[in-house]
């Protein structure tokens, strides 16, 4: 069974950083693609970044530059590095691995960004 588990979130204030960390149980990070969405309060869920097995990165219009998705092969893990941060970044961040027909997710982390 596929179990995602985010951690890292909390409070920053505005130019600040964080990393998110997804660990991945059931599954392996390297052979499937894997991103970070992100629901802000009030809102639906949009797509962050995503990373495929082969390593290509895509990223959202809003985070590319300051957002940076990797993956640890050996601890079985996704980060998302996100510098310059900004109060628009506060939400609740998910990590998704897509399994053959299958998405799984993880319960999400909240971070949020004030002025």
């Amino acid at each position: 069974q596929v179990q995602l588990v985010e951690s890292g979130g909390g409070l920053v204030q505005a130019g600040g950083s964080l990393t998110l960390t997804c660990a991945a149980s059931g599954t392996i990070v390297s052979s499937h693609p894997m991103g970070w969405y992100r629901q802000p309060p009030g809102k639906q869920r949009e797509f962050v970044a995503a990373i495929t097995s082969g390593g290509v990165t895509n990223y959202a219009d809003s985070v590319r530059g300051r957002f940076t998705i990797s993956r640890d092969n050996v601890k079985n893990m996704v980060h998302l590095q996100m510098n310059s941060l900004k109060p628009d970044d506060t939400a609740v961040y998910y990590c998704r691995a897509a399994a053959g027909l299958m998405y799984y997710w993880g319960k999400g982390t909240l971070v949020t960004v004030s002025s």
